[in-house]
């Protein structure tokens, strides 16, 4: 979430509260770590239990885009704020192990957004989304064409053994989908060992106490001018490119793509237009529509949308100073549960838990029925519950490691955690942080 920067949405009021020191704030693959961007350099943290875990301060500049590799000793680096520490058409891998960096990529136009993955490093441009190989000599793989895309829109899969990616295409409202793993470079062959990362990782999976992020040794820093054949500055390492053969395209809205996410198996992607009423969800193989989900009635500038680990739920945040939760999946198990005369399950009555707008279920209007014959709006399913945050700035949102828990990263340089009652669609805020 670039939060140095404020994207203007017709008829919305200005915002205040915000910590003028944060530049940006990201959730790591699994949610379960978080870093910002500030003018003076970067920190992480461990979502929940909330805990710092590192800082770096730098004397030559601030950090506008940080994306981290799951809890590994690499980031990813774009210079931002006042006294940008890097140019901002430049990405710079950053080493913790030995506080250095260790490969850089320059652009012609300025990069709006970085996604890490295992082997892969994906830019989004204003019209561009390229595809480079993750090493100390990055290779450029591909480069897909875009409509225009101010906010640097795109999404990966978090599981590290799928790499479905998504981004606005060349049309306006339209999604692009590609494999990562089809995206070989085919001029080069294999990647070569010598050029390759340590990768060294905090295999705590929920609770980390607290450690650094483990050292490796430190290699040689190299450098790659990634540019298509279109916009070459300089040489590159890689004279064809990559060949995906899995690509789809995806007429998700009628205008402009707002945000993205994808499931953690890559199985499904979610989308909200900038429009911000809608956020539609489809099957990423096929294009299928499998939800068309209410946010609200009106115009709203949707901020972020995340995926549960196990993809039944899915959270959205936007400036009108809410999260909603949706359920994607009813579990039938619940209903059968009930119909045996066994005791109610846990968290809800009866009643509750086997349908209406209880058990979990969102919301859907009483005409439904009449769908065919009424606006659209009569058949659409509005969130199971939602919460407001209070100061009501810009926010992103991520499943917590704990179930039914929703953590939320504020541009007033706080975190807060909210839980989540399945059946009954209560919210409670369980903890509220200032991490800057």
């Amino acid at each position: 979430m670039n939060v140095g920067r404020i994207v203007p949405r017709a008829g919305a009021g200005a915002q205040e509260g915000y910590a003028p020191e944060l530049l940006y704030a990201t959730f790591n693959q699994d949610y379960g770590c978080f870093a910002i961007g500030t003018q003076t350099g970067f920190r992480i943290f461990n979502s929940d239990p909330y805990k710092e875990k590192m800082r770096r301060e730098f004397k030559d500049g601030g950090i506008g885009i940080v994306a981290m590799l799951y809890r590994s000793n690499y980031l990813a680096f774009v210079g931002g704020g006042r006294n940008p520490r890097f140019p901002p058409n430049q990405v710079m891998l950053w080493d913790d192990a030995s506080s250095k960096i260790v490969a850089e990529l320059e652009f012609r136009s300025d990069v709006l957004n970085v996604q890490l993955q295992r082997d892969r490093i994906v830019i989004a441009q204003r019209n561009k989304c390229i595809i480079c190989s993750l090493e100390t000599k990055p290779r450029h793989l591909h480069a897909f064409e875009t409509a225009d895309n101010d906010r640097g829109v795109m999404a990966i899969s978090n599981s590290s053994e799928s790499g479905i990616l998504a981004f606005p295409g060349r049309q306006k409202g339209h999604i692009q989908i590609v494999d990562l793993h089809s995206c070989v470079n085919l001029s080069t062959g294999p990647q070569d060992s010598a050029g390759a990362l340590a990768i060294h990782t905090d295999t705590a999976p929920s609770h980390p106490t607290g450690e650094s992020i483990q050292r490796s040794r430190s290699r040689a820093r190299g450098s790659f001018s990634a540019e298509g054949p279109n916009g070459a500055q300089g040489s590159t390492q890689s004279s064809a490119l990559a060949h995906p053969t899995n690509i789809n395209i995806i007429a998700a809205h009628a205008t402009a793509i707002s945000a993205l996410a994808v499931s953690f198996d890559g199985a499904m992607v979610a989308s909200a237009s900038e429009k911000g009423t809608l956020i539609r969800i489809f099957d990423t193989m096929s294009g299928r529509l499998l939800h068309e989900l209410r946010r609200g009635v009106d115009r709203a500038d949707i901020y972020s949308i995340a995926f549960s680990p196990d993809g039944t739920k899915l959270c959205v945040s936007s400036d009108k100073g809410t999260v909603h939760i949706f359920n994607l999946e009813f579990n039938q198990n619940v209903g059968q549960h009930m119909q045996s005369g066994a005791a109610p399950l846990p968290g809800g009555n009866g009643a509750a838990a086997v349908g209406g707008n209880g058990g979990g279920s969102n919301k859907q209007s009483m005409f439904k029925f009449m769908k065919d014959l009424l606006p659209k709006y009569f058949s659409s399913e509005w969130s199971f519950t939602h919460f407001r945050i209070a100061n009501e700035v810009r926010c992103i949102c991520g499943f917590g490691t704990e179930r039914n828990s929703v953590i939320v990263l504020c541009a007033d340089g706080t975190a807060q955690k909210y839980s989540f009652d399945s059946y009954r669609g209560n919210c409670v805020r369980e903890w509220y942080r200032r991490f800057i």
